[in-house]
């Protein structure tokens, strides 16, 4: 399928009078979590709640610093997540995504909002 990019908004819901940050993301529909590097935590004032134990492509094991909350917007779609801080780019992962109703489209290596509920997102909650 290929890499997918993509442009979100990225805000620090606590902190109103600071400036959300229009970023670029892999999008990762194999990955779980929003991945930030340290850099996106400091200029938006993510506080740490908690340290989580992730487990690498290559096996290994490593604890790093759980943010939040993160206020992630795209297109007409708007959600709220906790952010593990590694890496050297922002990655957007299935949670947030499912949160969000978005979805890839493989074709165009594209992240969208659900064709099927275009006008606001859509959840299953039984």
């Amino acid at each position: 399928m290929g890499l997918v990019n993509a442009k979100i908004i990225l805000k620090n819901p606590r902190v109103k009078k600071l400036k959300p940050l229009e970023v670029d993301v892999l999008v990762d529909s194999g990955a779980t979590h929003l991945c930030i590097p340290e850099h996106i935590q400091i200029q938006l004032k993510l506080e740490e709640i908690d340290k989580k134990e992730v487990i690498l492509a290559d096996g290994e094991r490593k604890f790093v610093p759980y943010v939040g909350p993160v206020e992630i917007r795209f297109k007409n779609r708007v959600g709220f997540a906790g952010a593990l801080v590694m890496g050297d780019q922002i990655l957007l992962g299935a949670i947030p995504m499912e949160d969000m109703d978005l979805v890839i489209i493989p074709k165009k290596r594209i992240l969208d909002v659900n064709p099927d509920s275009p006008n606001f997102a859509t959840s299953i909650a039984k």
